[in-house]
């Protein structure tokens, strides 16, 4: 079984097959029965009220956001679901890309109160790698969301992982002010996962009068009492949750409830921030840090970083070269991979190397070669080099480097559907990006390349390759 936390974050991730939970909704209290279905790349993660005449869907979208009372609830079609960020921080936390969700009911089932079962539930059955590529988004700049009258303030700055902090603070003698921290998306299962939601002692009555928790129970969230109660509320709670009796211990918490983290209410904070974040609809990478988070709060900062994704769209996936790096291979070491040279040795150097993906540059100078004959006066690129250069990066990505002694010849079996989009001329300097699309079996190499100059796209091709052991 793959393991969720090791799934390979190139490409998207299914569920490998069904999975049905259920349990009471802490909001409305009915019993539902919730499966998890395998669903085709590109789909993404879409609730489905089996319920309801025709089976109406709605997509997990900020846009579709309704209600965050208490809880975060979408509608669309005719579809509502409630209560979505627990299960929505799983999915993230276990990287399922593609999901459907199917309920004979209204809310997901609230289970202990955190994300933990679900957890569990989706590393049971593991994930299926799809064969399809997972495009992340980065953040251009600092995206900012301040609400004064709630003294919330977020911000998402450009980062190379997700990365969440955050902070409460709500003057309570209790829990006093906790900080909670999410430094990588591996450690969310651990981490994060298994802290409950909670509730203060003298919001409950509110709760209950406004009918918001008639699912709501001591085995299902963490109950903070801060402010003296008399006996008489304890036996009214009581009679509310079907116990006979309800009592304080000494550290604020209702029937002796131990904590599973000291800071598991930030904790939980956290988690709801990362399940609301995920309905920004695109994966993205960012430091976010919540001081004061709440699932309004939470989701008017997704809808601001869904904007800014959508604006700066077409710019992901474009590599950033930095000059003043030292490269992964410099043209000494390339000429000890590859069998080409002068005039035909067509990159400087690499910038960056994956398992699935290699980016290597090519300066262009006047200088070059081919520019005698092609053409005098008028200096282009010819388009051909410009496809040979991405196949000898896709040969330092894919020839074997194990031993320094053995050589490799690449061989083209088939180009397809390649476009020249700009000129490439002297002074030009060429980020050229090759991503496998299939693993490499016998010698046989997959690729799509891109060739940019700047943030713009020059050339395009999808390029199959044979690398031979030579026998020289």
């Amino acid at each position: 079984m793959e393991s969720t936390n090791g799934a390979s974050q190139h490409f998207q991730h299914t569920i490998k097959e069904r999975i049905t939970i259920s349990g009471v909704g802490i909001h409305t209290g009915k019993f539902v029965n919730m499966t998890l279905v395998p669903a085709d790349p590109g789909h993404g993660v879409v609730f489905k009220r089996t319920d309801l005449p025709g089976g109406p869907t709605v997509k997990a979208d900020c846009d579709y956001v309704v209600d965050t009372t208490r809880c975060t609830a979408l509608e669309h079609n005719g579809a509502r679901v409630s209560t979505v960020e627990h299960l929505m921080a799983a999915l993230f936390g276990t990287q399922v890309d593609n999901v459907l969700v199917e309920l004979d009911g209204p809310e997901i089932p609230i289970l202990d109160g955190s994300a933990k079962p679900f957890v569990e539930a989706l590393e049971l059955v593991g994930l299926e790698k799809q064969n399809a590529r997972k495009v992340y988004y980065s953040i251009e700049n600092n995206i900012s969301f301040v609400d004064d009258q709630k003294k919330v303030e977020m911000v998402a700055m450009p980062y190379n992982e997700f990365r969440v902090n955050a902070l409460i603070d709500f003057n309570s003698p209790v829990l006093g002010t906790q900080h909670a921290a999410l430094r990588h998306v591996g450690d969310f299962n651990t981490e994060i996962a298994p802290c409950r939601t909670f509730s203060f002692f003298h919001e409950l009555e509110f709760l209950f009068e406004n009918n918001l928790i008639k699912g709501g129970d001591i085995n299902n969230a963490i109950v903070v009492v801060d402010r003296p109660v008399t006996p008489g509320q304890l036996e009214k709670l009581a009679k509310v949750f079907n116990r006979e009796s309800i009592s304080v211990n000494s550290g604020g918490y209702l029937n002796n409830l131990e904590l599973r983290f000291p800071t598991e209410p930030a904790r939980h904070k956290l988690l709801d921030v990362v399940g609301d974040l995920a309905l920004v609809g695109f994966p993205f990478k960012a430091h976010i840090i919540a001081n004061r988070p709440g699932h309004s709060s939470n989701v008017a900062f997704a809808r601001k970083i869904k904007e800014h994704i959508k604006k700066n769209k077409f710019k992901a996936g474009i590599p950033s070269y930095d000059p003043n790096k030292t490269p992964v291979f410099d043209i000494h070491r390339i000429e000890k991979i590859l069998p080409h040279r002068y005039p035909f040795l067509l990159i400087d150097k690499v910038i960056e190397m994956t398992s699935q993906h290699v980016i290597a540059v090519k300066n262009v100078t006047y200088n070059e070669a081919f520019f005698q004959g092609h053409f005098p006066g008028n200096c282009v690129v010819p388009g051909v080099l410009q496809v040979e250069a991405l196949a000898q990066a896709g040969g330092i990505l894919a020839i074997p480097k194990d031993n320094p002694e053995d050589h490799y010849e690449t061989y083209f079996l088939k180009i397809d559907n390649c476009r020249f989009k700009q000129k490439v001329v002297p002074g030009d300097t060429m980020i050229l990006k090759m991503e496998l699309t299939a693993p490499i079996r016998r010698g046989i190499c997959e690729m799509k390349g891109t060739i940019y100059v700047g943030n713009k796209v020059v050339t395009e091709a999808d390029l199959v390759a044979q690398i031979v052991k030579s026998t020289k």
